[in-house]
């Protein structure tokens, strides 16, 4: 079923393009305003003597200050404001067999943050504050169905992080669940394929990053079946299968995880409460926290109406980028085999010290001009030919909580000069690889996971 659903864009419900209008369609119908406001005039949120921001509910999140020491790269001791949300909410995605096909029900969901107001989300999207309504709105949508879900209905249930460098140690659970029962579908939702989903996330700003980091956990080849086989597939799909289920590998896995337990022993990474107001190299204005060279990111107040939210008019902090972000993998062929060289990356906000993550993961509004200064790889990535790039594409960050923040993804193949040997924290990972360490908690980061969900497998 799932297979037949990611090679499937004949859909009776709806064909592709027409959820692309469907979507440009919410875009105009939906009326948002995000209007940015002081700090003192959000409504339900208050600012403490040490300058943190929290809801008077003591729900939902606050922005904190924290201090940051570690051995780890070139800075090594920092302070700056996080993003604290110790609940772990549902990023969820109800499915049902149609005529032997998997068909998922997403919706048009709007987020204050996104840079076109509407992108395509999971079913279900809320923290516990949310489904709790603390914000005494209407429950979300669906909910029922994964609350009430039976352990022979789940195909995925996962806890993942969210951004280390801007939330402190946050998860979500990412479930997929699937019904037998009929379904009513509400006016912002749609039936899709995987196969739409996937051609959909190679558009700009389509599809949101929950729906990203859901869809990642998904490792196609374990679906595959003699009857279904490979028909239909392209080149690129396949040779991805073969990663995924091959037990070659250049480094084996028992090395692979000898190499992440080494380094995150070496490197230390202690993080402590600081108050705002002593964040040097930081300052909080009515409107903004904000560096003082304006740099990375700040955090702004806004007042949000959106007329098709369980609470329609609220006020609340939101991430503002200072600069876009790049996301990329290189890929290269090693004995016939698609290795993905993965980076093991240490952020504030990390659960376990180090997660894996895109061979670059960078803000590009900060690359210095020395290119021994620059990123490893960065220089490989930007310069790459035409004929070399699998995808690039502009997504959008979470919409919740970052204001119109979208980074460039790509993934990259290189050829057989591209040297084999790599810098330390960094190896070469087979799909198959990449997939046990998903199937665990906080091993692989937001970034790397909404590349891998990206990969499409069909014939276009």
């Amino acid at each position: 079923m799932i297979i037949r659903s990611l090679l499937t864009d004949k859909n009776p419900f709806n064909s592709t393009e027409e959820i692309r209008q469907w979507i440009k369609r919410r875009n105009q119908e939906v009326e948002v305003k995000v209007e940015k406001i002081p700090f003192a005039e959000m409504k339900m949120w208050h600012s403490e003597k040490d300058g943190s921001i929290r809801h008077d509910s003591g729900k939902f999140f606050s922005i904190v200050g924290i201090d940051i020491q570690t051995d780890y790269g070139e800075n090594h001791h920092w302070r700056q404001p996080i993003i604290l949300q110790p609940e772990v909410g549902y990023l969820g995605i109800l499915t049902k067999e149609i005529d032997g096909v998997l068909y998922f029900l997403m919706q048009a969901k709007i987020e204050p943050g996104n840079v076109n107001c509407v992108q395509i989300s999971p079913t279900l999207q809320a923290t516990k504050s949310n489904y709790s309504r603390v914000h005494s709105g209407k429950s979300p949508n669906y909910l029922e169905f994964f609350v009430n879900a039976k352990p022979e209905n789940i195909i995925l249930d996962q806890l993942q992080s969210e951004q280390g460098a801007r939330f402190l140690r946050k998860r979500n659970r990412n479930i997929i669940i699937k019904v037998e029962e009929d379904v009513s579908v509400l006016e912002d939702f749609r039936w899709m394929t995987l196969g739409q989903i996937k051609e959909l996330m190679h558009y700009d700003n389509m599809v949101n990053m929950d729906t990203r980091t859901v869809i990642s956990g998904l490792k196609i080849s374990d679906y595959i079946t003699p009857l279904d086989g490979m028909r239909g597939m392209s080149q690129l799909g396949k040779d991805m299968v073969l990663s995924a289920n091959t037990n070659h590998s250049h480094i084996s896995t028992r090395d692979h995880l000898s190499w992440l337990t080494n380094l995150k022993s070496r490197y230390d990474l202690i993080v402590n409460y600081c108050p705002v107001l002593e964040m040097s190299g930081w300052k909080k204005t009515e409107t903004e926290i904000i560096r003082d060279d304006k740099r990375f990111f700040k955090v702004i107040g806004v007042n949000v109406t959106i007329s098709n939210r369980e609470v329609s008019s609220w006020c609340q902090p939101l991430i503002q980028p200072m600069q876009q972000g790049l996301c990329a993998f290189i890929i290269k062929k090693i004995d016939g085999v698609y290795h993905f060289l993965v980076q093991a990356k240490l952020e504030c906000g990390n659960f376990d010290v180090i997660e894996l993550a895109p061979t670059v993961q960078c803000l590009t509004g900060n690359i210095p001009s020395d290119t021994n200064l620059q990123p490893d790889f960065y220089q490989y990535v930007i310069h790459a030919k035409k004929e070399q790039i699998i995808f690039d594409v502009l997504q959008s960050e979470e919409g919740g909580r970052f204001y119109k923040e979208q980074n460039r993804n790509m993934m990259i193949e290189a050829g057989d000069d591209f040297p084999l040997e790599v810098p330390e924290r960094f190896t070469w990972m087979t799909l198959r690889q990449i997939y046990k360490f998903l199937r665990f908690n906080n091993y692989l980061n937001i970034q790397a996971r909404s590349l891998i969900s990206a990969i499409s497998y069909k014939s276009l």
